[in-house]
């Protein structure tokens, strides 16, 4: 029998050890692993065109026209259809993705490393709320602002960082998570501090590296006018972070969750990359004004990759702010964060929530203890619509299915003990 504990161990430390960077920006066929010209990465576990949720399938089509490989939400549609897209999920690329998570050949990303490791992992821009391409729109507002986003906060972005890396090696997104959390982020749902902390990081090297005075300050604007726009390498932080810890015989330690609008996937340190899978979550979420119930999509984006990582929903505790955003009390996230250290391997080290004493987020989900206790993991999320097209309906707590973890606890079980 293999020692579960002492894999369990090795797993924690490798992942408390991991210290991601941004160390550059690319345009993903040019910097991801395995992404060819025509193909497009998904959020969650690997899914068919035809089992595609409204949201998926708009945010599909949207990347499509981007792409300039169709000219309307119609040819785009028949283009899918005609098999000459190629569709994998972001995890087997190194990359994550909020939402329907989508990253098309042309679209910029964030390059984020891990100086323990050497891994990388890729993550887009993000767009901001609303009526956005990773909740499934996809008219004209959406496409202009992502090409916005490729021809100019791209290369003004790309050249701040480019001057940033060759003065101080990078930028520390481990000491920025540490840092917004004691100020009133959980960071998944809400990244106010942590997006100020990253422009606060950047602007110097901005302004020194720009050469048009008038793109840098539409740059500063946007960024400023979108508090999540720290959420993407923020979760690429999360995920290189996560791959470093690797294959670890007999660990039971949860290092993907991921959600597609259709099915929710694990992946576990001790299994490889396999699958385990069930139907995705229905999120019982906060609605915006003039959606029901009946708008809601099933859950989607690789965005959980926060809680796996121990923030997010994991750290509700110290972002009591959250709840008017997702519903609740602030007591609410605190019995949120303490009920998860039920289900978690340790507490860690460099996170710590100050209204809990500053002790650890609770971190390293434990397959076994999510089956023997029935609690699973709790998220955060937004919630799109159904309908391809119609964006983000609302926000709110939801819980993740338990059926992949039972299937997964199987699998365990019948390769070790």
């Amino acid at each position: 029998m293999f020692d579960i504990e002492k894999a369990n161990q090795i797993a924690f430390e490798r992942l408390q050890k991991a210290e991601p960077h941004i160390v550059d920006l690319g345009i993903a066929c040019e910097v991801i692993p395995g992404i060819e010209k025509n193909t497009i990465l998904h959020a969650g576990p690997p899914i068919e065109l035809e089992r595609m949720s409204g949201p998926m399938m708009g945010a599909m089509i949207g990347a499509v026209i981007y792409e300039g490989w169709a000219d309307t939400p119609q040819k785009a549609a028949e283009y899918l259809k005609e098999n000459n897209v190629v569709f994998d999920p972001c995890h087997h690329h190194g990359a994550v993705g909020p939402m329907a998570g989508i990253i098309s050949p042309g679209m910029p990303v964030w390059i984020v490393e891990d100086r323990s490791s050497g891994k990388r992992s890729y993550a887009t821009l993000n767009e901001g709320l609303g009526k956005v391409l990773r909740m499934g729109a996809f008219d004209e507002e959406v496409i202009e602002r992502l090409r916005w986003m490729r021809e100019i906060l791209f290369p003004v972005l790309k050249a701040g960082v480019e001057h940033y890396v060759n003065d101080n090696g990078g930028i520390n997104l481990k000491s920025l998570i540490s840092q917004a959390l004691h100020m009133g982020d959980e960071l998944h749902n809400r990244n106010r501090a942590a997006t100020s902390l990253l422009i606060r990081t950047l602007a110097p090297y901005l302004v020194e590296s720009s050469t048009d005075n008038t793109s840098l300050a539409k740059v500063m604007r946007f960024m400023a006018g979108n508090d999540h726009f720290f959420l993407n390498p923020g979760m690429a932080a999360a995920k290189v972070s996560l791959d470093s810890i690797g294959f670890v015989e007999g660990s039971t330690m949860v290092t993907v969750m991921a959600r597609n609008g259709t099915d929710f996937g694990i992946q576990i340190a001790g299994l490889e990359r396999r699958w385990f899978t069930c139907q995705a979550a229905l999120p019982d979420v906060l609605l915006f004004p003039g959606f029901t119930r009946a708008d809601v999509n099933r859950d989607i984006g690789d965005s959980a990759i926060m809680e796996t990582y121990g923030v997010g929903g994991f750290a509700l505790a110290a972002a009591p702010a959250i709840v008017q955003f997702v519903g609740g009390t602030p007591q609410d996230a605190i019995n949120y964060t303490r009920e998860m250290y039920e289900i978690c391997l340790g507490e860690n080290r460099n996170f710590t929530i100050p209204s809990l004493n500053f002790r650890g987020t609770p971190t390293g989900i434990d397959l076994i203890k999510v089956v023997e206790t029935g609690i699973t993991p709790v998220l955060d999320t937004g919630a799109a619509h159904r309908e391809a097209g119609k964006g983000q309906v609302g926000a709110g707590i939801v819980r993740m299915p338990s059926k992949a973890f039972v299937s997964a606890a199987n699998a365990f079980t019948d390769r070790y003990l």
